[in-house]
C-alpha cells in the first residue's frame, strides 16, 4: 500500500513539475521569405529615372513583434558610401519604397537585409542590381 501511494505522489509530482519546464516555441518562428520588384538576383540595366521604386513583400509568416527592413544602394565594386539608405520596422507584409538620388551612367547595387525584431539570428537577405539609362 505504501508502495502505490508512493507511486501516486511520484506520478502527479511528474505531471505537476513537467509543463513548468516546456520550452517556449518564441525562438521555433518561421524563416523569413520575401520576394523583391524588382527581382532579387537580377540586373535591370538603363531604366529610366530618376526615382526608382522598389516593392517588398514578405511572404512567410510575419513574426509576432515585426521586422526591422534595412536598404542600401551604392554604386557597385565601390568602397564610396551608400547614396540611399533607408532602414525601418514594420508589421505589414507589402512596402514600397522609392530609392531617389541615383548618379547616372553607373551600375548600382541595391542591398535588403530583413531582420525579425522577435530572433534576430532570423534574417532574409537579397540584392539586385541597375543602371540609370
Amino acid at each position: 500500500m505504501k508502495k502505490l501511494a508512493f507511486a501516486l505522489l511520484i506520478s502527479s509530482l511528474v505531471f505537476v513539475v513537467l509543463p513548468c519546464c516546456k520550452k517556449s516555441n518564441a525562438n521555433n518562428e518561421a524563416g523569413l521569405v520575401a520576394e523583391t520588384t524588382p527581382a532579387n538576383n537580377s540586373n535591370n540595366l538603363n531604366i529610366l529615372g530618376p526615382d526608382f521604386p522598389l516593392k517588398i513583400e514578405i511572404t512567410s509568416a510575419m513574426p509576432k513583434n515585426g521586422v526591422k527592413i534595412d536598404i542600401t544602394a551604392k554604386q557597385d565594386g565601390s568602397a564610396n558610401p551608400a547614396f540611399f539608405t533607408s532602414s525601418n520596422t514594420t508589421n505589414a507584409p507589402q512596402n514600397n519604397y522609392t530609392i531617389t538620388g541615383t548618379p547616372s551612367a553607373i551600375t548600382v547595387v541595391v542591398n535588403i537585409t530583413i531582420t525579425s525584431l522577435t530572433k534576430s539570428s532570423n534574417t532574409w537577405m537579397g540584392s539586385y542590381r541597375y543602371s540609370m539609362k
